[in-house]
């Protein structure tokens, strides 16, 4: 049977070594309560490390996909207000060729005034053609100008070319219009059709009456499809920009749960550890006693 001799030099050793053990993990408790995290470098815990850079790059691109759809949001929302508005001032200029074709109205003064009003929703219908989000024509599509039409009705957009935008991997939606798929092609457009309608009116043409309740009517079925293909995209895009916020709270959630430390149990666990490291102190005290020696040197 061996006899292990415990020296005193023995008992030094182990007694400093663990306490400093239990000073480091007093220091290491009272970091992540002062700092908040449980891991401060990536020694701390390689693989929280790893998993946390995962789950910051998986949130930033959640992120941008919020960003992406609520942009998108603006833009379709703005060419719903502006195809709206357009489809209710063209009914009102069907409305009006509409009275001029009755026979209700026969003298000069009553068809000039039909005829102005036609003029002046003309005018207003450009001016929501040219409707602009953030300085963008909406109907322009990539054009670096200031608007879609010039002051005439004619198209000065660029017909190649979307703005788009990604709400989702792989989903990406066009927030822009095309002007001529609403408005009529170049020559043939709305506006055309506006001006004609109001020659006709004042000069009291018929065919040109009828010829104009018929052009107007196409442009209402084109603003109408616009409205119904807007509110399509504006689905994609709200769907899409839920998703992306609740996998942004979600992601925010489990790196919260994986980096953040629980305030309550760290603060227990620095009082546990404070306890223990001012016990060890007092037992080592104990243990390794001065000798006279220790006091000779």
């Amino acid at each position: 049977m061996s006899i292990n001799r415990v020296t005193q030099n023995m008992v030094t050793q182990r007694s400093l070594q663990g306490l400093q053990s239990s000073a480091a993990r007093l220091a290491a408790t009272q970091e992540q309560l002062t700092t908040g995290k449980l891991v401060n470098r990536p020694s701390d815990s390689p693989t929280s490390t790893t998993t946390s850079m995962r789950l910051r790059s998986n949130r930033a691109d959640a992120e941008q996909f919020v960003r992406n759809a609520s942009d998108g949001r603006g833009w379709l929302g703005q060419l719903d207000t502006t195809l709206q508005t357009s489809l209710n001032e063209t009914r009102r200029a069907r409305e009006l060729v509409l009275q001029a074709r009755s026979g209700a109205v026969t003298s000069v003064s009553s068809r000039e005034a039909l005829a102005v009003e036609v003029d002046q929703l003309r005018e207003s219908l450009i001016s929501l053609a040219n409707t602009t989000y953030l300085g963008r024509p909406v109907f322009g599509g990539v054009t670096a100008g200031g608007v879609a039409f010039d002051a005439d009705g004619t198209y000065v957009g660029t017909t190649t070319g979307e703005v788009t935008r990604t709400v989702a991997e792989g989903v990406t939606v066009r927030v822009d219009m095309d002007a001529t798929a609403v408005y009529g092609p170049a020559g043939a457009n709305l506006f055309a059709d506006l001006e004609a309608a109001s020659i006709a009116i004042r000069t009291g043409d018929d065919a040109g009456l009828a010829t104009a309740l018929d052009s107007l009517a196409a442009g209402m079925e084109r603003l109408t499809a616009g409205l119904a293909e807007v509110g399509g995209r504006t689905n994609r895009v709200e769907s899409s920009l839920d998703k992306a916020r609740d996998r942004e709270l979600s992601l925010r959630n489990q790196l919260s749960e994986l980096e953040e430390v629980d305030i309550a149990r760290v603060s227990m666990d620095l009082a546990l550890g404070e306890v223990t490291y001012q016990a060890a102190l007092s037992a080592t005290a104990r243990v390794i006693q001065p000798s006279l020696l220790d006091y000779l040197r």
